[in-house]
């Protein structure tokens, strides 16, 4: 029985023996992937630097096309189509004729003015000549007064009749002339809505196509009330700030415009105030009805100390970020942050230019912290920034 207790203790200290061999050899084993050899107590991140650069300042809405304008093109007469000369989709100029109405019963009434006022024009010549006479017998005691008021109010009332007639004929040539329909506006035809033979009436609720410019095009959007000092602190009320289209996914840049109007009131429903941008949609990327992403530029602060947007961490005592300091270690350092653009977010205070911030890997740090600089793909980096890989094949 002693010799069997006696193994227990001796089989104890083997066993130790072996679980200190195996620790020793996987601590001897290469750092894991992405920690690129660091010392005990070193954490890699990735670093950037704090810089200064020019960012405008943006005010995003959602906006909606439209055309510059809209124009339905009617007939102003009742008559046959004889001629429609346009084709759907085609881009037509001020002047440009669209269609004909049958012109013949515009053009009898037309010769029908003409020729009555023809008529009213020699009896007012036979008036005058009558007139005239009846001026030199007055003169000579042959006649009495009353004859000679009489031929004098005829030439009157023929005078009168000429004048009617002439507005007559005026008014026969300008239905005459809207038998020719053109266009009002240089724009783009769209489709047909009635075909030659049709009798069209200038009653009726449907026209003949619609028009829209689309050079320039008009952008309505929105922006919340509380955005409006601010545009009006810019002068936005006169016009003229930058403002972008970008699709929807915010990533296409479908043109480049200027402000041309901000609404008179604010929408008490949504609180929110209308906006209209003009583009010259030279390579028509904007069309009608077209949803899109409004940017206008309200300024460009100059000089702004600018991050990754990814250096900016928040906490319970505000925002902060990770400032490196020269000996590799990390404090916690507070900032205050003005707006993010493309990625970078302005840093009001609690950074200058040149200073070295953690970007990624900040999970696992505590202020006074060792830090390696680490590539984004988890290679060391070199004084210059480039991670030691790419500078070696860079040489070979």
């Amino acid at each position: 029985m002693f010799k069997r207790y006696f193994w227990l203790p001796v089989g104890a200290v083997i066993l130790l023996g072996v679980w200190w061999s195996i620790g020793r050899g996987h601590s001897g084993q290469a750092a894991p992937s992405g920690q690129s050899g660091a010392g005990p107590g070193t954490v890699p991140v990735v670093a950037g630097r704090v810089e200064r650069k020019d960012v405008p300042i943006y005010l995003d809405g959602l906006g909606t096309v439209q055309a510059f304008n809209t124009v339905m093109v009617r007939t102003r007469v009742d008559g046959e189509l004889t001629q429609v000369l346009f084709k759907e989709g085609q881009e037509v100029k001020t002047g440009d004729l669209l269609a004909i109405v049958d012109p013949r019963p515009f053009q009898a009434a037309l010769d029908q003015a003409i020729a009555k006022k023809a008529q009213d024009e020699a009896q007012l010549g036979n008036a005058q000549v009558v007139l005239a006479r009846n001026t030199d017998l007055l003169q000579r005691k042959v006649i009495d007064q009353q004859t000679y008021d009489t031929s004098k109010f005829a030439v009157d009332q023929f005078k009168g009749t000429v004048a009617a007639d002439q507005a007559a004929i005026d008014n026969a040539r300008t239905q005459l002339d809207y038998t020719q329909i053109k266009s009002p506006i240089d724009g783009r035809a769209g489709i047909r809505m009635v075909d030659a033979g049709n009798v069209v009436h200038a009653a009726d609720t449907s026209g003949i196509v619609i028009l829209t410019q689309l050079k320039p095009i008009s952008v309505v959007f929105t922006l919340p009330e509380q955005d409006l000092q601010e545009l009006l602190n810019q002068n936005g009320a006169a016009g003229g700030l930058a403002v972008d289209a970008l699709d929807r996914g915010n990533t296409a840049l479908l043109g480049k415009g200027a402000l041309s109007v901000i609404d008179n009131e604010i929408d008490q429903t949504t609180g929110t105030v209308k906006l209209k941008a003009t583009f010259p949609n030279d390579d028509l990327k904007l069309w009608p009805g077209k949803f899109v992403n409004a940017r206008l530029v309200l300024k460009t602060q100059k000089g702004a100390t600018v991050v990754p947007a990814e250096v900016v961490q928040r906490g319970p005592q505000g925002s902060y970020a990770y400032l490196i300091k020269p000996d590799k270690t990390v404090v916690m350092q507070t900032v205050k942050v003005g707006p993010t653009e493309n990625g970078q977010t302005v840093i009001s205070s609690g950074l200058t230019p040149g200073q070295e911030v953690v970007v990624d890997g900040q999970y696992k740090l505590q202020p006074g912290a060792h830090v390696e600089l680490v590539s984004p793909q988890g290679q060391p980096q070199t004084a210059g920034g480039q991670s030691a890989g790419s500078r070696r094949r860079g040489k070979s």
